[in-house]
C-alpha cells in the first residue's frame, strides 16, 4: 500500500512534458501544472500559430499566458525531494538503442508505445492519452512504433503521402497528383494495400500448401526411413541365417571329409603293415634257412654231409618266390583333386553370387535426390534427344527442322484430324515421355510458354484444362524480352534472371524436380519445383505471335526450338 502511494505521489507531482519532477512549477489558466522550462519550450513551437494550447487539454489561449511560479506546488516538490521520493519511471521505461522514443518526453525520454500517421509522431504512454480521448484525434491512426514515420512524408512536397502511383510503382502525395504523376494510374494507398492484400493472401496459401506438402514428404521421408531401416535389419537377419547355415554345411563337410580320410588312413596303414610284418617273418625264416644250408656246404664229413643234406635241400623255397606288386602311389590325392573341385565350383558360385548380391544391394534406391548438376557441361551429360509430336500442333503451328521447331503462322496449316491435337490455343507436345534424369534446351523469340505436361492433359476447348500452366497437369515457364514468370495450376510466380534466347529444363522424374535455367555464359536459376509427379512427361511448347505484329504478317511470329545436340558438341560454348 505504501508503494502505491508513493507512486500516486509520483504521478502527482510529475511534469507531464518530461515526466520529471516538477522544476519551478507553473500552472496554466486550465489547471494543469508544468515545469516552466518545458511549457515554455512548448509554447516556443506554437508561436508561428499564434495560439497557444495545453499539453493535456488542448485548452487554447490568445495571446501567450504570462505565468509565475507556483510557489506552494514548488515548496510541496521541495519537501518532496528532501524526503527522497523520486519520480523517474523505472529503467525499463526509458527507450533505448533499439526501442522508438516518445518524440514528446524532454530530456531522457520514454519508450513509444504508439506512433500516430497522422502526425507522425511516437507517443509514451503518458502523452498518448489525448490521441486516446479528444474527440479530435479520434480519426487518426495508431500504429505499433515505427522509426520509419519520416518515409511517409513526400520529399518534394513536406506532406504525407497518402496516394500510390500503379504507373511507377511508389508512394506518393496529393500535391504530387498535380505534378510529376499527373495523368498516370494512381489510386489511394489504402486501395492498393488492398489489392496487394489479396495478392498477399494468395501467396501465403501457396506456402502454407507448400509447407503441408513438405510436411506430407517429411512425414513420406520418415517412413521411408522406417521401411529401409526393417528392410535392412530383415535382411541382415536373413543372410546371417543363410551364412550361418552355409558355414555349418561347411564345417560338417570338412569334419566328415576329415572323418573318412583318417579313417581311410588307418585302414590302408594297418594292412600294409600287416603285410609288411609277414613279408619280415619270412626274412627271417628264410636267413634261418639259409645259414644252416651255408654251414652243411662247410661239412668236411662227407658221409654227415650226405646224411643231412636230404633234411635241409628241402628248406629252400621255390626259385621264383611272389613279389609284392603295387599300383602307382596315389594315395589321397583324388581326394585332394576333388575337394579342390568342389572348392573351386563352390568359390566360383559364391564369387558370382556375391556379385550379385552387392550389386543388388547398392541398387536399392531411395526417394532421396541426387545432387544437381552446376556447369553446362554437367547437365548436358543428361541432354535427351526430344521432337516434337505434328498430331499435337496446333494448326496455327508450322513444323520444321525435322519436327523441332514450331513457329506461329498467321494461316492455319492443313493438319489432319486428330484426338490429340490442341484445338484452341498454339501448343504442342513432345512424341517422348520423360523420365529419369533428363536436360534440354528451348532456343526461343517473341512470347513462349516453355513446359511440362502429363499425356493426359485435355486438348479440346478453351477451358483453363487445356492451357500449360493453368492446371495441375502441367508445369510452364512464360518467357518474353524481359521478364520470366512460372505458372503452375493457375498460379503465377515471378522469375528473375539475364537476358536470354535460350532456356534450359532439368527434370529429375523419380526424385521430383524440375528446374528452369536462363542459359547463357552461366547456368541461372530461373525457377525449381520440387513435387512428386505421378506420370511420365512430355516436354511442351505454347507460342504467341511476336509482340506488335500479330495480325499483320506470319513472317514476325513467335518461335521455339528444342535445340539438338550433337556427338562434337563440346559441352561447353552454345550452338
Amino acid at each position: 500500500m505504501a508503494q502505491q502511494g508513493n507512486q500516486l505521489d509520483r504521478e502527482r507531482f510529475c511534469c507531464s512534458i518530461c515526466l520529471d519532477l516538477l522544476q519551478d512549477p507553473v500552472t496554466t489558466s486550465c489547471g494543469h501544472s508544468y515545469c516552466m522550462n518545458c511549457i515554455k519550450s512548448h509554447w516556443d513551437v506554437e508561436d508561428e500559430k499564434r495560439v497557444y494550447s495545453c499539453p493535456q487539454c488542448r485548452q487554447t489561449s490568445t495571446p501567450r499566458p504570462v505565468l509565475g511560479i507556483n510557489t506552494m506546488l514548488a515548496d510541496l516538490v521541495e519537501e518532496l525531494k528532501k524526503t527522497g521520493l523520486q519520480a523517474a519511471p523505472a529503467d525499463h521505461c526509458y527507450a533505448g538503442p533499439e526501442d522508438v522514443a516518445c518524440d514528446v518526453c524532454t530530456g531522457r525520454k520514454l519508450r513509444a508505445s504508439k506512433s500516430c500517421l497522422q502526425c507522425l509522431i511516437s507517443f509514451c504512454d503518458k502523452h498518448l492519452q489525448a490521441h486516446l480521448e479528444l474527440p479530435a484525434y479520434k480519426k487518426h491512426k495508431l500504429v505499433e512504433p515505427s522509426k520509419k514515420l519520416q518515409e511517409n512524408v513526400c520529399s518534394r512536397h513536406d506532406e504525407v503521402m497518402k496516394m500510390f502511383c500503379r504507373t511507377d510503382q511508389q508512394s506518393i502525395c496529393y500535391l504530387c497528383l498535380m505534378d510529376e504523376h499527373k495523368g498516370h494510374d494512381t489510386v489511394s494507398a489504402a486501395a492498393e494495400r488492398t489489392e496487394r492484400q489479396r495478392g498477399l493472401k494468395r501467396s501465403r496459401l501457396n506456402i502454407q500448401q507448400r509447407i503441408q506438402d513438405r510436411e506430407k514428404d517429411v512425414k513420406l521421408l520418415q517412413q521411408e526411413v522406417e521401411a529401409i531401416n526393417g528392410s535392412a535389419d530383415k535382411a541382415v537377419e536373413h543372410s546371417e541365417e543363410m551364412f550361418a547355415g552355409l558355414i555349418c554345411l561347411m564345417e560338417r563337410g570338412r569334419s566328415d571329409v576329415k572323418q573318412q580320410v583318417r579313417s581311410q588312413q588307418e585302414t590302408e596303414v594297418s594292412r600294409v603293415k600287416e603285410l609288411q610284418e609277414k613279408l619280415e617273418q619270412e626274412i627271417t625264416e628264410l636267413k634261418r634257412r639259409d645259414a644252416e644250408l651255408q654251414k652243411l656246404a662247410h661239412t668236411e664229413d662227407h658221409n654227415q654231409f650226405l646224411q643231412d643234406y636230404p633234411s635241409l635241400s628241402g628248406l629252400s623255397g621255390p626259385a621264383d618266390s611272389s613279389r609284392i606288386k603295387i599300383r602307382p602311389l596315389t594315395y589321397f590325392e583324388d581326394v585332394t583333386a576333388a575337394v579342390s573341385g568342389v572348392a573351386y565350383k563352390l568359390l566360383e558360385v559364391l564369387r558370382e553370387g556375391w556379385t550379385n548380391i552387392s550389386q543388388t544391394v547398392t541398387e536399392v534406391d531411395v526417394l532421396l535426390p541426387q545432387p544437381e548438376p552446376k556447369t553446362r557441361a554437367e547437365f548436358l551429360q543428361y541432354s535427351c534427344d526430344i521432337t516434337l509430336d505434328p498430331n499435337t500442333a496446333n494448326t496455327q503451328l508450322l513444323l520444321s527442322d525435322g519436327n523441332r521447331r514450331a513457329t506461329f503462322m498467321k494461316e492455319h496449316q492443313s493438319y489432319s484430324s486428330h484426338p490429340d491435337r490442341f484445338t484452341d490455343y498454339r501448343q504442342i507436345l513432345s512424341g517422348e515421355g520423360l523420365t529419369g534424369r533428363c536436360y534440354w534446351e528451348v532456343e526461343w523469340r517473341g512470347g513462349v510458354f516453355v513446359a511440362v505436361a502429363y499425356k493426359n492433359i485435355s486438348r479440346a476447348g478453351d477451358s483453363d484444362e487445356c492451357v500449360f500452366g493453368h492446371n495441375d497437369k502441367s508445369w510452364a515457364l512464360y518467357c518474353s524480352n524481359n521478364s520470366y514468370n512460372f505458372w503452375y495450376n493457375n498460379m503465377q510466380t515471378p522469375g528473375s534472371g539475364p537476358e536470354s534466347s535460350r532456356v534450359g529444363v532439368y527434370l529429375d522424374h523419380r526424385a521430383g524436380i524440375l528446374s528452369f535455367y536462363s542459359v547463357s555464359e552461366t547456368m541461372t536459376l530461373l525457377h525449381r519445383v520440387q513435387t512428386t509427379f505421378t506420370q511420365p512427361l512430355h516436354a511442351g511448347l505454347r507460342i504467341y505471335s511476336h509482340p506488335g505484329l500479330r495480325f499483320y504478317s506470319s513472317l514476325f511470329g513467335g518461335s521455339a526450338e528444342l535445340c539438338e545436340f550433337t556427338a562434337h558438341d563440346d559441352f561447353c560454348s552454345l550452338n
